[in-house]
């Protein structure tokens, strides 16, 4: 049974991380983001592409499908607890507990978002997504994660540099507060499943960087405000004309 409700609540999760967000904003305003920037549904490329109201607005709709995907997965499991009867009158109740299932509707959620099956697998890079689901699963961390990466944008003014570091974090934060940390109310963090969890999602984003690594060694990393590279025929001189052979 317990089996069933973990597939339920990733099943659910991955759905609603399919949401693409900022494609969804751009089609709103007659532009389709995956022909424009750097072709990702992304905030950032919204941001980039359509402004700054557009770029913040596809932010917080991927931080809230993130968040709401925990929420709606620990509901499903309190909602399917199962309560058997023992012997001598006694009673065991079987669920998925509260960090387990937020751990399984996290996965789901950046899966769904990273790899939305209606847009062939191709989706964001699950930064906002991430971030909502560690919002919804441990407050204090997704606060400090947060500091951390405007920190590192504000200094290098590089977003995809912040998002890496961000994520890199994540597993040291949640050790931190695991071993130091309280032991209860929306600061705590409880079980190690939560520290895997941490690993499994800064690989991910991390591995969603890769090109982004790349022009970051490079040195052709657009920085944040940056006005877009115009494209190169538009940039390159007009050849000369060539005069007549003389006669």
């Amino acid at each position: 049974m317990i089996w069933l409700v973990v597939a339920l609540i990733v099943g659910v999760s991955y759905l609603l991380g399919t949401i693409p967000s900022g494609l969804l904003i751009s089609k709103s305003q007659g532009i389709d983001i995956r022909e424009h920037g750097s072709k990702n549904i992304g905030a950032t490329n919204v941001w980039r592409t359509m402004g700054k109201r557009w770029g913040l607005f596809a932010f917080l709709c991927d931080t809230f499908k993130g968040w709401l995907a925990v929420i709606i997965g620990v509901s499903l499991a309190a909602h399917f607890a199962t309560t058997i009867q023992l012997p001598h009158g006694h009673t065991e109740v079987k669920y998925l507990p509260p960090d387990y299932a937020g751990i399984a509707a996290a996965l789901g959620c950046i899966m769904g978002h990273n790899f939305p099956i209606w847009l062939g697998f191709k989706g964001g890079k699950g930064v906002a997504t991430s971030l909502g689901v560690i919002i919804g699963m441990m407050p204090l961390v997704s606060l400090v994660i947060f500091a951390i990466w405007g920190i590192v944008l504000k200094l290098s003014r590089y977003v995809s540099l912040a998002s890496i570091v961000a994520a890199l974090s994540l597993p040291i934060a949640v050790v931190v507060l695991l071993m130091f940390g309280p032991s209860h109310g929306w600061a705590s963090v409880h079980g190690w499943g939560n520290f895997y969890f941490a690993v499994v999602a800064a690989t991910m984003v991390f591995k969603r960087h890769t090109a982004n690594i790349k022009r970051l060694l490079a040195g052709t990393e657009l920085r944040f405000g940056d006005p877009k590279p115009v494209a190169a025929a538009e940039t390159a001189p007009e050849p000369p004309t060539q005069e007549p052979p003389l006669s």
